[in-house]
This record gives C-alpha cells, structure tokens and sequence, in this order.
C-alpha cells in the first residue's frame, strides 16, 4: 500500500521558519511535490524535485524554500524561510514519475499539513 505522510505544519510568525517532511511508503517516486490550498481557492505548486537532479519552484516560494531528499529514509523535505501571511494553507505532497507543476501529474497525495503565518 502506497502511503504519503505530511508532517511539520504549525502556527508561526511572519519571517519565521518551518519544515515540512514528507515520509514515502510502499514506494518510490521519482518526483516528489508539494503544493498547497488555501480555504476557496484551488490546489496550487510550490516546488518539486526529480531524484537530486533537478527542481521547481512557484515564482511566489522561490529563493525561499527548497526541497531535499533523504533517501535512505524515503522522506522528502520542504524547508520554508522568510515565511509570509499569504504563505498561509493546507500544503500537501505528491508522488509523480516526472517534474509537473501539475495536479493531475500526481498520483499519490498525503492528507496534508496545516501552515499558519501570522502578521
């Protein structure tokens, strides 16, 4: 059974830090994303990594998260720093088989993670 466990979420303020972890079971994926969804609006990217070789970032995120892998724990990482009110949602992992900035690209999904930025 293929298994996507988000963690790390929580409530900060504004400049702060979190990391969210992603914790990969049953399998392997080439790609591994995050994306997040605030309350009436659609799921968007944030960023996503093909293995070590190669990565994405929204223009909103970029220069202030990255993703890392561990493979040995099967675990994908999202570092957020200088982190913003609008940074506020639900953030979720997927596992795809290429770099897509695309949900549908996706075919396994964690439950998800809550971030909190306050002002």
């Amino acid at each position: 059974q293929v298994q996507l466990v988000e963690s790390g979420g929580g409530s900060v303020q504004a400049g702060g830090s979190l990391r969210l972890s992603c914790a990969a079971s049953g399998r392997t994926f080439s790609t591994y994303g995050w994306f997040r969804q605030a309350p009436g609006k659609e799921r968007e990217f944030v960023g996503a990594a093909l293995w070590s070789t190669s990565s994405d970032y929204a223009d909103s995120v970029k220069g202030r998260f990255s993703i890392t892998r561990s493979y040995t724990k099967n675990t994908v990482y999202l570092q957020m720093n200088s982190l913003k009110p609008e940074d506020t949602a639900l953030y979720y992992c997927g596992g795809a088989e290429h770099l897509s900035r695309v949900v549908k690209d996706y075919d396994y999904w964690g439950q998800g993670t809550q971030v909190t930025v306050s002002s």
